[in-house]
């Protein structure tokens, strides 16, 4: 692209649909791309952004939000399969959301691998995983002369956060999804001390007035609890990494405060469960005031005291 004074943004996934989110960012002779991720409607190719649009060798800086698919399945592709790594990029996404990638990368590729639609090898994201740059939370990043970038928390899911981008001085704030309430142990979305100009932002839910955190704890505590009561079972299907642990850390203090239920088992039965339960120990100073509150006074919040961690399969 030539040096221009006029900012280009480019959706090659995620433009008025939800999946694949993939927006390029140029200005000035830089290109920033802002998450590179799939859609879930959808397999093999047909997932992919628009990735034909861009010459993925002038791309500058790829940046990951977090690491839902939706966000970042694409990434390998892009990294192995395009002709990226002809030129300097870099990849970037923050220390949880690089350690949680991994898992989600490789519970992809073992799903996707026995069809003819798979996008990639497993040696692919071995490369692709290698080549990713781990960075903190208000970290201040210059990936290329001219351009800086400074991640804040987003909420959401652990690691997940919005970037303030500063390209030869215009200063761009991208989110990818971001939760402004605070929730059993993530912070909430920060709010940049600084004023951009222009703020690109996921709108998923935006026109929505949601019921308060709350109000959603007592509806859900309260099912399970009348559903026990009458001698039933609760099944609750979730993705292993991100809504689950909420969700376990809501039941575990139910349960504690239940002696009626302490005879009841919680199973939490996921081939990530165990793996994914080692990241979330290991990142607690990136959680809120309350668990690291919890953690320094030795009552680890994700040492769960009801719920059993299973690495089976239940099918």
């Amino acid at each position: 692209m030539s040096d221009t004074p006029t900012l280009s943004v480019t959706l090659l996934g995620a433009g008025q649909e939800v999946g694949r989110s993939c927006c390029v960012l140029q200005y000035r002779g830089r290109t920033i791309v802002c998450d590179a991720g799939i859609h879930p409607a959808y397999s093999g190719m047909a997932s992919l952004p628009f990735i034909d649009d861009l010459d993925w060798s002038t791309v500058d800086a790829i940046l990951i939000t977090h690491f839902h698919l939706d966000h970042a399945a694409a990434l390998t592709y892009i990294t192995e399969k395009t002709n990226f790594k002809d030129g300097k990029g870099k990849v970037y996404m923050t220390h949880p959301t690089k350690a949680l990638h991994k898992f989600m990368m490789q519970d992809f590729l073992r799903m996707s691998s026995s069809s003819s639609d798979a996008l990639f090898s497993p040696l692919d994201m071995t490369m692709s995983l290698s080549s990713i740059i781990p960075i903190s939370a208000h970290q201040v990043i210059t990936p290329c002369p001219g351009v800086t970038f400074t991640p804040y928390h987003a909420g959401h899911v652990l690691g997940a956060c919005m970037f303030l981008i500063d390209i030869y001085g215009l200063r761009i704030l991208y989110t990818g999804d971001y939760s402004r309430e605070e929730d059993r142990h993530l912070v909430k979305a920060e709010i940049p001390p600084i004023r951009p100009d222009v703020l690109i932002v996921e709108s998923t839910y935006g026109v929505q007035s949601l019921e308060s955190r709350p109000e959603k704890e007592l509806r859900f505590t309260t099912l399970v609890h009348s559903i026990i009561r009458r001698g039933g079972h609760v099944l609750l299907p979730q993705f292993a990494l991100g809504r689950a642990q909420e969700l376990l850390l809501i039941l575990d203090e139910y349960w504690k405060k239940h002696p009626d239920l302490h005879n009841v088992p919680i199973y939490y039965a996921s081939s990530l469960a165990r793996k994914s339960m080692a990241v979330y120990q290991t990142y607690i100073h990136t959680m809120n005031a309350n668990v690291r509150s919890r953690f320094s006074k030795r009552d680890n919040p994700f040492v769960f005291k009801w719920v059993l961690v299973n690495n089976f399969n239940l099918l």
